[in-house]
């Protein structure tokens, strides 16, 4: 049957242009510029309103097809069919932000079971009177609520203007649909499991809040029949601190365990793995402080989605998607004393490295203003220009330009909170590592260092950098116990009296 219309040379070069940005990710300088082309407005048109304008010009775009009457894909046969298509899911996205928006902020608040979608019904008909098949039009719904999801989280929750955090929100989103999104809607959506991720960053920086956008961006399916999605995404999305735990609960946490399984199981217990869906994902932080056998059993996970609970000999499946993060370097998470070789190459099907506070700051001076109206929003439900402005005089006056956040982000919230207490913020004193380390290499040189000087400021200074005994007692291959008694030790004597001595 031919087709009844066809496109004009004019409209097809615009659609195709459509098309191009649908695909593109949204916070790329490429889809800045496809955005400046399809609108036609200025370069310096704030992002609101270049958004403003393609969406006014795609829907003049499709008015102007609709014309005599509205126009569904079956009116168009293949190229121009295709062009239509996706410049109808663009135009029924945008129509249908605001619903998922609020449904986003109802089902955080909630924290429940998935709620009830209200639009939905609409939502269908809408891509009905379009000629969209029912099975493409509930796909379709699931897959524009996955993209709102993740644009949503990434773009309110990773602020800033600095050029390394537009890039962090560019690669985030590349993790979760990657760098084309045609490629992943035909051929990756249902596969998104077998890519791990690994972030990379400070303390304090935010890989919490990165590996959140992820972990609550999975495709969750629509249930009809009911009118809700199968699954809460925020649900999906189980978060695990591997340094909380001792070396003999870790295993129980990740893989759990049945009843009578070690000296105080009284129950069975189900760890993440079990726990997550198929259509979340697990957050394991401070990976690098994992053991060997520990890693080997990760492994098991993701090369066969397989594992066995602590005490059982019943293989279970691991169906979401693993994110991991670290303050370690790169150097250091893949080099001598860091991951096994084997387990490393395959948690690192994307690493990212989350930029710290004052790489941001040094940047763009602004990233600061940006952070303190986020932090002020959120500590009085509501945006105050007011207190942000009188924050950031004392910031500058009591800390100056160049203050170097050792805390990143964490640190800056807990400045905000105390400057609105006490007018004052006091950063902590830098404890010596600097001063210590050269200390102890001066009496290594000298070859006057007593070994128990030198095991008790070792132990001090990676505890000072790892924040806790047991991850000390991993690096260097004591107990937790020996690790403190030899920090207690070197911490009752006089070392600035002794290492004086050394200089």
């Amino acid at each position: 049957m031919p087709a009844k219309h066809t496109l004009t040379t004019a409209q097809r070069r615009f659609f195709r242009r459509i098309n191009r940005a649908v695909f593109t990710n949204p916070f790329s300088d490429r889809r800045i510029a496809l955005d400046i082309q399809i609108s036609g407005v200025a370069a310096d048109t704030p992002a609101a309103k270049r958004l403003a304008a393609v969406i006014a010009a795609v829907r003049q775009a499709v008015a102007d097809l609709d014309r005599r009457k509205p126009v569904g894909l079956s009116d168009f046969k293949g190229v121009d069919q295709r062009l239509l298509r996706n410049v109808l899911l663009f135009d029924f996205f945008h129509r249908f932000i605001e619903p998922f928006d609020q449904l986003i902020l109802d089902q955080i608040a909630a924290e429940g079971p998935p709620l009830k979608v209200g639009f939905a019904p609409e939502a269908f008909r809408y891509l009905g009177r379009r000629g969209f098949r029912n099975s493409e039009i509930q796909r379709y719904f699931e897959f524009c609520f996955q993209l709102r999801r993740a644009y949503f989280f990434i773009d309110q929750n990773l602020v800033g203007r600095s050029p390394c955090m537009r890039e962090l929100r560019r690669k985030l989103w590349n993790n979760v649909f990657t760098h084309d999104l045609d490629l992943y809607q035909r051929y990756l959506w249902n596969r998104m499991e077998d890519f791990t991720t690994l972030l990379l960053g400070a303390t304090g920086t935010g890989k919490g809040t990165a590996a959140t956008a992820i972990g609550r961006s999975g495709l969750i399916p629509f249930d009809p029949a009911n009118n809700r999605f199968a699954e809460s995404f925020t649900r999906s999305f189980i978060p695990l601190n591997l340094s909380q735990f001792s070396e003999a609960l870790i295993e129980s946490e990740l893989f759990g365990h049945t009843k009578g399984a070690f000296t105080g199981a009284v129950e069975d217990f189900q760890g993440v793995l079990s726990r997550c869906s198929p259509h979340g994902a697990i957050f394991l932080d401070e990976i690098g402080e994992v053991t060997e056998p520990v890693q080997i059993k990760l492994l098991e996970v993701l090369q066969e989605r397989t594992f066995t609970p602590v005490g059982s000999h019943r293989i279970q499946r691991f169906q979401g998607r693993v994110i991991a993060a670290t303050n370690r370097s790169a150097t250091e998470i893949s080099g001598p004393g860091g991951l096994r070789d084997d387990f490393y190459y395959r948690l690192c099907s994307d690493i990212i490295t989350i930029p710290t506070l004052h790489c941001r700051i040094q940047e763009d001076p602004g990233e600061l203003d940006d952070l303190l109206a986020l932090l002020i929003e959120r500590l009085l439900g509501q945006p105050s220009a007011e207190l942000t402005h009188w924050v950031r005089e004392r910031i500058d006056e009591q800390l100056g330009s160049t203050y170097p956040w050792p805390g990143n982000v964490r640190e800056l919230a807990q400045c905000v909170r105390r400057l609105l207490l006490n007018r004052r913020y006091t950063p902590r004193e830098e404890r010596t590592a600097p001063d210590l380390a050269a200390r102890l290499s001066r009496g290594l040189q000298a070859g006057t260092l007593p070994v128990q000087e030198l095991l008790g400021g070792y132990c001090h200074l990676l505890h000072q950098r790892l924040g806790a005994y047991e991850k000390v007692g991993r690096r260097i291959g004591l107990d937790r116990r020996t690790v403190k008694k030899y920090i207690d030790a070197w911490q009752a004597g006089d070392p600035e009296n002794y290492y004086s001595n050394q200089k």
